[in-house]
């Protein structure tokens, strides 16, 4: 029965953190949120956002040919998409941005924020 207990008080203190491990898999259907304005291709065009294809690691508002709101043309000045940029825009764009023009309200969910992410490093 002690075994039982201790075993069962690890997993209670380890399970915040099990909740928090990434599913590219499930990042995928995430990103179907994303896809009324974005593509995510190698090569594929912009929508109403640009394509995200490569997205982390990637020079913010850098594809060529895409009009970038004058908050994100004043913002990305020598910034990258890091996970931490992308979990905080992502998480809610007008924390970051919020004379950007992207309307969508964010994710809050933790573990989709996880999982999308890392869908995204997986795409390039």
């Amino acid at each position: 029965m002690r075994h039982l207990t201790l075993a069962m008080v690890t997993a209670l203190a380890f399970a915040p953190f099990a909740a928090q491990a990434q599913d590219a898999a499930a990042g995928a259907r995430v990103f179907n949120q994303c896809r009324a304005c974005h593509t995510i291709d190698a090569g594929g065009r912009n929508g109403v956002g640009p394509n995200l294809h490569g997205i982390v690691g990637r020079a913010a508002g850098s594809i060529e040919g895409f009009r970038y709101s004058a908050n994100m043309q004043e913002w990305r000045a020598g910034q990258t998409w890091t996970e931490e940029n992308l979990r905080r825009y992502i998480g809610n764009p007008k924390d970051l941005l919020p004379r950007g023009s992207m309307s969508f309200p964010g994710i809050r969910n933790e573990q989709q924020l996880n999982d999308l992410i890392a869908y995204l490093k997986t795409q390039g």
